[in-house]
């Protein structure tokens, strides 16, 4: 398998209940290297932009407003299959429906309120990455 790069966010739920240490942890856990790291706050706008693949979607507005409540930390990860390798690691969306020892099923609350996101294919993650990070900091 291949060394891929992803993005990975700690969603403003998990950053608002204390989460970024158990979430970085459990990435370390994970034998990910972390390529780059940063903690920032969008604005309505920037969430619009990251998520414009979904404007459309009857959900727009509350995600764009949720990911723009609060702090998040935006994280690239880097791995051997690392895009399938994180969305394992986050689990389902719903924890609900996540499986046991996920990040989603032990701290997520709700589908919206599920701690993490992940890039879901190798284009997505190569414009994520690009949306937070420039190439200098990804050396």
């Amino acid at each position: 398998m291949a060394i891929e790069r992803t993005l990975a966010i700690v969603k403003p739920d998990a950053v608002g209940r204390g989460l970024t240490a158990e979430i970085l942890s459990r990435i370390h856990a994970a034998k990910f290297q972390i390529v780059a790291i940063k903690s920032l706050r969008l604005t309505k706008t920037e969430a619009e932009g990251f998520y414009a693949v979904h404007r459309e979607r009857p959900f727009f507005g509350e995600l764009t407003d949720f990911m723009s409540s609060g702090k998040a930390v935006v994280v690239v990860l880097e791995a051997e299959g690392a895009i399938s390798k994180w969305r394992d690691t986050m689990g389902a969306t719903d924890p609900a429906k996540a499986a046991p020892g996920t990040i989603r099923k032990e701290l997520g609350t709700s589908i919206q309120y599920n701690c993490t996101h992940g890039s879901d294919a190798p284009a997505t993650a190569a414009f994520e990455i690009g949306y937070f990070f420039a190439g200098l900091d990804l050396v």
